[in-house]
This record gives structure tokens, sequence and C-alpha cells, in this order.
């Protein structure tokens, strides 16, 4: 039985590779192992479980919803063209800056395709009439997409969270500090690439060309709500407490109100933004959340599960680099850094005890690595995106975010070893 579960692991993977769609591919997957022992309604009892999971559903729903209402009201547009006009003042940190600005706002927009295109869309065309070469402009935007670990809307964070049985902001600050490096280290290996390329701010590759309209005045107002529920995240979490603890779904209900009121929107456009939000979320994000669960409730129907915990038991390493390096190279391959780290969440990260580590390490482990994998794959959706914007190919954004993805996966790996 176990051998049956590998190989059909293994096509699972090779599928999502192949980029079939995620939901099915580890829908049928998880009914197929739990058919191979006469018990298929075990996997679909897992599909019906999750998708009432409380803390996880409310969670990414209101932070898309919420994120919905930012892009409707235009207040994303006004937060990038500010931190765009402030890192325009200091061209000798440009290529770090964009980096960082691009993971910044990654933490409130966290979609990787929707936050590269709201930022690249502002941002790369900046860079590249400052003399920023058209691919290195994209890869700044790019590697700037693994802000969103530190979001509580990404589906990660809640669901680590729902595991080890604690709130989303404990999850995410935990891996507050390997994210911090991680940012560092790609922004900085990002730089060198840069220098070492050529690719820089010069005048020679400086262009003339309008930017086709009138200037962009920012409303500074507009720029703060989208950050308001995050700042009130932190000051009620159980670390900070210097307000009363607010949870996810209060803090993105009152950003949303906070868009209409600054902007004094069509009130029922808002309204339909926010619930249209929820319920993409729900079908795209908790949708593969809910396949995943049923591909781990089928690895365990068949045994699965157990033997390689059992295997795992025998060493700290083996359980680290598992956690780290699949979910990474997997989302280099198949461009989305999700399936492999809920898989491997689902189905290991509950037994990390065994192996010596908390949920929140192992769970997070898997998150910052299947995002780097994801933020370096010319596959990803976000790299595609940034790709159109700029006039190049994804491949030439892959060849410079690399270097730094790597750098930060042995960064992230080294923190994690000394928790």
């Amino acid at each position: 039985m176990i051998w049956i579960g590998i190989l059909i692991v293994a096509l699972t993977f090779l599928a999502i590779i192949r980029r079939y769609e995620t939901r099915l591919v580890l829908f049928v997957a998880g009914v197929a192992m739990a058919l191979v022992v006469g018990k298929p309604l075990v996997a679909i009892d897992a599909f019906a479980k999750t998708m009432v999971s409380g803390g996880l559903v409310t969670t990414i729903c209101t932070v898309m919803g919420f994120s919905y209402v930012m892009k409707l009201t235009g207040c994303d547009s006004h937060l990038v063209n500010l931190l765009t006009s402030l890192l325009k003042q200091a061209k000798f940190i440009l290529i770090p800056g964009a980096v960082i600005v691009t993971w910044i706002i990654n933490i409130a927009l966290p979609s990787t395709a929707g936050c590269a295109a709201a930022v690249g869309a502002v941002l790369i065309p900046t860079l590249i009439v400052s003399g920023v070469h058209p691919a290195m402009a994209a890869a700044c935007v790019m590697s700037g997409t693994i802000g969103s670990v530190m979001s509580p809307g990404l589906a990660h964070n809640p669901f680590v969270a729902k595991l080890a049985n604690v709130d989303v902001m404990t999850v995410i600050a935990g891996h507050t500090i390997p994210a911090l490096i991680s940012l560092a280290v790609a922004a900085t290996m990002l730089t060198i690439v840069c220098h070492l390329r050529k690719e820089g701010a010069s005048a020679e590759r400086s262009t003339e060309i309008a930017s086709g309209g009138e200037k962009f005045k920012v409303n500074v107002v507009k720029a703060v709500v989208p950050v308001i529920p995050l700042v009130l995240l932190v000051l009620g979490s159980k670390m900070v407490a210097l307000i009363p603890e607010v949870t996810v779904p209060q803090a993105m209900i009152i950003g949303a109100m906070l868009g209409f009121v600054v902007t004094w929107g069509n009130a029922q456009e808002i309204s339909k933004s926010f619930f249209k939000g929820m319920g993409d979320s729900y079908g795209e994000i908790v949708g593969i959340i809910i396949a995943a669960a049923v591909f781990t409730q089928g690895m365990d129907t068949i045994g699965l599960t157990g033997a390689l915990i059992e295997n795992m038991k025998e060493s700290q390493d083996v359980a680290r680099y598992a956690a780290s390096i699949g979910p990474f190279f997997l989302a280099v391959l198949s461009g989305s850094g999700d399936a492999a780290a809920l898989a491997f969440n689902g189905a290991v990260t509950p037994h990390a005890a065994q192996f010596g580590f908390k949920i929140t390490d192992m769970g997070s482990l898997a998150t910052i690595s299947g995002g780097l994998g994801r933020t370096m794959s010319p596959v990803a959706g976000g790299a595609i995106v940034c790709a159109t914007i700029a006039g190049v190919n994804p491949m030439e954004i892959a060849k410079r975010t690399a270097p730094g993805m790597f750098c930060a996966l042995v960064a992230v790996l080294i923190v994690f070893s000394f928790n």
C-alpha cells in the first residue's frame, strides 16, 4: 500500500508541475489513495470538514474582501505611489528600495499576482525611466513578493495557526525575524547581481518617455488606509497589547469601512466588492486548502503519513530539509508555493513535536520556503505579470531573482536550525 501511495503522490506533483488544475489534482489524488484501502468517503469527509473551518475561512475571506475594497477605492494606488515617490528621492538605493517597497505592500495585498500588478504598473516603468534594465526592474518587484508571509491573509498563516491552536499573529511574530532576514538577503543579492550585470540606473539607458497622463496626486490619508488593519492587529496582539485584542475579521471590516469614509465612494459598490473578494478568495484560496486536506487525508488513510513520520523521527535534519527544500523546489517547478507547503503542513507539521520542532516553526519554514521558490519561478503568475509590464521574458526575471532566493533559503534554514 505504501508504494502505491508513493506512486500516487509522485504523479500528483508531476501533474502540478505540468500545470494541471491544482485543486482537481489534489482532490483526485486524495480520493484515489483512500479508495485503494476501500475508504473513499473518509477523504470526502475531510473535504466537508475543511469547508467550514472557522478561523481559516473567516481570516482569508475578510482579508481578500478588504483587498478588493482597497482596489476599488484606489487606496492601494495611493499607497503604491506614495512609497514610489519616496523611493525616487533616493536613487542610490533604488534596487533594494524597490524590493522593500514591494515587500511592504505585499503584506497589505497578499495576492502575489495582484500585488505584482498593482505595484509593477507604477514601479516598473518608474525604474525603467530611471535607467534600470527592464528585466532588473521586473525582478525588483518580483523579489518583493515574499512579503506576503507577513500577512494574516496568506492562506498558510491561519492554516498553521489552526494546527498549533494559536492566533495568526503569534505565527507571524514567530517567523518575523526569518522573514526580515530573507528580505535583507534577497534585496542585497539582487543589488549585487544588478551591479555585476551593470543594469542599475544609468543616464545612457534612461529614457525620456512621457508618462502619457497627468502626474498622480497622492492623498496621504487614502495611502494610510491599507495599512491600518495591520497596525490594529499588531497593536492588539498578545506580544504588544497596547489596545484590546483585535481579530483579523474585525480589523479588515474596520479597514473596509475606513476605505468608504475617506473616499466617500458608492457604498453599494464597496459592499459588492467586499463580498466579491470574499467569494473569490473562498474559491481560489480556501479551495486549494480544501483540496489539500483531501490529499493529506488520503495520505494518512493509505498509511503514507505514518511511514513518513517514522522515517523522519530518526533525524531532525531530515525533517528540516523536507520542510524547506521540498516546498522550495516544487514551487520553482510549478510556479505555486501553495500546493507543496499546504500538503506538507497538513500531513507532517501536526507531528512536529516528534521531530523536536514546534508546529509554528515547521509550518513557517515550509511556508517561507515555498514562497521563496515561487518567487524565482519563471512560470509563477506574478513573474508573468511583471514580465508583461516590463516587456521581457519571465525567464530573464528568474535569472536575476534566483541567486537571492537560493541564498535566502539557506539563511532561513540556518535561522530555524537555531530556534
